[in-house]
């Protein structure tokens, strides 16, 4: 069944950095799962936690963005190798949405087919969302897809959505297994159609 997004509503997580990668956001040895399963919990474990298990200061931790669902970061997100875990984790830990100044293509793709939608905005507004958040955790921030709107904190910023990106949203077809289960009977018609 094909899942529309409209609208994303949720309390924010600052992520400060650029260039933060796909190792950080999940460490190679959670590459071995094929289904995906369980890559939530793992998401940026490394720097979550001490190698002896002692949690960190990072904000994942902090009680204070406890149930967030919106990542606030910087430049160049999702850079280095382009594993599709670590779009994976992110969703799978339960964000919906990531605001940051740019990211990396790849991962922007590998997000895109999942629903975990990846807006950009320039340097100074991520800024002001960051300390906005950081100030008052509590902080609702709400995506308007079809109207490319972001509301925080009754300040409204226009965004830009690709065309394609944002028609995919709004129609559910961005998840393309959804997409082929829900036309399985012209598929099932194409099989028996198939000369060999």
């Amino acid at each position: 069944m094909l899942t529309v997004i409209k609208k994303i509503n949720g309390k924010g997580l600052p992520l400060r950095g650029d260039d933060i990668d796909t190792d950080r956001i999940i460490p190679a040895r959670f590459l071995i799962s094929t289904t995906f399963e369980g890559l939530g919990d793992s998401a940026f474990c490394d720097e979550r936690f001490s190698p002896d298990g002692t949690p960190t200061n990072h904000p994942m931790n902090d009680k204070k963005f406890n149930g967030a669902s919106i990542i606030i970061t910087n430049n160049n997100f999702g850079c280095g190798s382009s594993r599709e875990h670590a779009p994976q984790a992110i969703k799978r830990a339960g964000y919906n949405l990531i605001l940051a100044e740019s990211f990396a293509e790849i991962f922007y793709g590998n997000s895109s087919v999942l629903g975990l939608v990846c807006i950009t905005l320039d340097k100074n507004n991520i800024e002001n969302i960051l300390k906005t958040i950081e100030t008052n955790p509590d902080t609702e921030i709400n995506m308007d897809i079809e109207k490319s709107e972001l509301s925080v904190a009754g300040t409204i910023y226009k965004v830009e959505l690709k065309d394609a990106l944002k028609s995919s949203l709004l129609n559910g077809s961005y998840d393309t297994i959804a997409e082929l289960a829900s036309n399985k009977d012209e598929v099932q018609t194409f099989e028996k159609n198939l000369p060999y």
